[in-house]
């Protein structure tokens, strides 16, 4: 059997750094984990070839070459994966598909052979026939009620990857979350029990990488790597013996909730690991707001206390916030705004709230006859339901305050603040070939053509009396501000307007009647630590 393993294009987003990416000489962010997770699984005397369509185009030597043609990815991909399924179709290829897309919405893939909604570790026998179209085999793999134990999980086929054009590897050491976000789809998808690989996998995965020549950094997947803080705890001394022995051939960085900062014990081991950074969602300051998306365990911390703990642990956060909820008002988006004015916190990723299908504000929001159903890719621009701000003054105010956020002085200001605040890491290691490339490259590209050159200068000479750690953390945020800065100039401004033109032509709808409240800012200390640690907003 040969399958041809492709992973969907992604279109520009503020995640994808598609503008930084030609700075540091790379193609793609990441790789397709979940593709070469899956290939792990399958027989190994069958032929797998990649395609990552971030990286390469399909080519129609590859369609030829295949048998079957596995794919999948998330919602904001399908324009891809259908084209995908098309060619496919065109060579008479058999197709699969998969993923969080597949999973959440398996009526919008009605052009492939086979679905495999929810997890594959638990039917690979079922997926196997699939594949080969053995008779009697259902067009649709159900996701089981009983989710897979992860202790079994092999080791993803990491020697199809053509790492040197990723900016980072990345692993999973878990799947699930404790808690109820009512905007979030990881709990409909992996459950609310974490579950965690054993230590001797992850390590397994980690040599596995090291032995493929890999070095640099490596993304922990896991929607809440905290999810189960004595598991983690025991898997965090592991790594650090492992990095020791092998010379920190890594840094990591993983996705986390914000109470992590009051677990000083956690973010010790994290360091000692050589964790640096982390996402958090944040989503709002508003407690009230909060309590009604069920993101209660957000309530009650101190933003910037919890933000300035982790800095000077020598963790940079990067952080998602959220416009758009149930009872927000105009005082929203200045509350934003003045919460992170001097933040260490560059990368600030601010979205429209969207209702993901298969949600609880989804089934929450259908209820009401509140959702519009859109499906054009377009919810960075519009809501996808009926807001209870009014929408034109919803939409006005997100373009504002992404304008000011990512004016360039305002990023570089709080890009300043990270780089005066950020400890060194625990095991400082000199700077490696590739390091040094991407330097020499930024410092041409950004430094002597950019057309921010001089606040890249100011940053770049701020940073260096404090060291190199500070310097590479300045070049990094120059860097990753390239992109946020030309993507929010370039694309989501000019859309938002698009929006607001749109709705200045359409006929005045009332808003619902639910009244407005204020927003404010909680002053109570970090919680203590052991309480509940938090899903997160990124649900895809």
């Amino acid at each position: 059997m040969r399958v041809l393993l492709v992973y969907p294009a992604f279109p520009t987003t503020y995640w994808g750094f598609q503008h930084s990416l030609d700075l540091i000489g790379k193609r793609a962010t990441l790789p397709p984990l979940g593709l070469i997770s899956v290939a792990a699984l399958l027989p190994r005397d069958w032929e797998m070839r990649l395609v990552d369509m971030n990286v390469q185009p399909l080519e129609a030597d590859d369609l030829r070459w295949a048998d079957v043609v596995m794919t999948g990815g998330m919602l904001v991909q399908e324009p891809s994966l259908h084209e995908i399924l098309a060619r496919a179709r065109q060579f008479g290829r058999r197709t699969v598909v998969g993923g969080p897309a597949c999973t959440t919405s398996p009526d919008r893939f009605d052009d492939a052979d086979v679905l495999l909604l929810g997890e594959a570790e638990d039917r690979v026998e079922a997926l196997i026939a699939a594949i080969e179209a053995r008779p009697g085999t259902p067009r649709v793999l159900e996701a089981l009620a009983a989710r897979p134990s992860m202790h079994e999980a092999p080791v993803p086929r990491f020697d199809l990857l053509d790492i040197g054009a990723y900016r980072s590897m990345c692993i999973q050491t878990s799947r699930g979350c404790p808690f109820a976000c009512e905007f979030c789809d990881i709990i409909e998808v992996f459950g609310r029990v974490p579950r965690l690989k054993k230590p001797a996998q992850v390590l397994a995965e980690l040599e596995a990488l090291r032995a493929l020549g890999y070095r640099g950094e490596v993304f922990m997947v896991d929607d809440n790597f905290i999810g189960n803080k004595k598991l983690v705890r025991t898997m965090l001394g592991e790594i650090a013996r492992w990095q020791k022995q092998a010379g920190y051939p890594f840094s990591f960085y993983t996705e986390a909730s914000l109470n992590l900062a009051a677990d000083d014990k956690l973010i010790a081991a994290m360091r000692e690991a050589d964790f640096t950074s982390v996402f958090i969602g944040i989503e709002t300051a508003d407690a009230v707001a909060l309590k009604k998306t069920g993101k209660r365990q957000n309530v009650g911390i101190d933003i910037p206390t919890a933000l300035d703990r982790l800095t000077a642990a020598g963790i940079e956060v990067m952080a998602g916030f959220i416009v758009g909820f149930d009872g927000d008002g105009p005082e929203s988006f200045e509350a934003q705004e003045e919460l992170l004015r001097d933040a260490p916190l560059p990368l600030a990723m601010t979205g429209l709230l969207t209702a993901l299908p298969g949600t609880a504000l989804w089934r929450r929001l259908d209820r009401e006859d509140r959702l519009r159903h859109r499906s054009d890719g377009d919810a960075f621009a519009r809501p996808n339901f009926r807001p209870t701000m009014p929408e034109r003054e919803l939409v006005e105010g997100y373009a504002t305050l992404l304008s000011h956020l990512y004016a360039p002085d305002v990023y570089f200001r709080r890009s300043a603040a990270l780089v005066d605040r950020i400890a060194a890491p625990a095991h400082p290691t000199p700077p490696r070939r590739e390091d040094v490339r991407v330097a020499l490259r930024s410092l041409y590209l950004l430094g002597i053509r950019g057309p921010r050159r001089a606040l890249f200068w100011r940053l770049l000479l701020r940073a260096l009396p404090r060291g190199q750690h500070a310097v590479t953390t300045a070049i990094a945020c120059a860097v990753r501000g390239e992109h946020m800065i030309r993507y929010t100039e370039e694309v989501v401004l000019p859309r938002l307007a698009l929006a607001l033109r749109e709705l200045d032509a359409e006929p005045r709808a009332p808003a619902p009647v639910i009244p407005l409240r204020r927003v404010s800012l909680p002053v109570v200390g970090v919680p203590a630590a052991g309480e509940r640690e938090s899903a997160l907003s990124t649900a895809e």
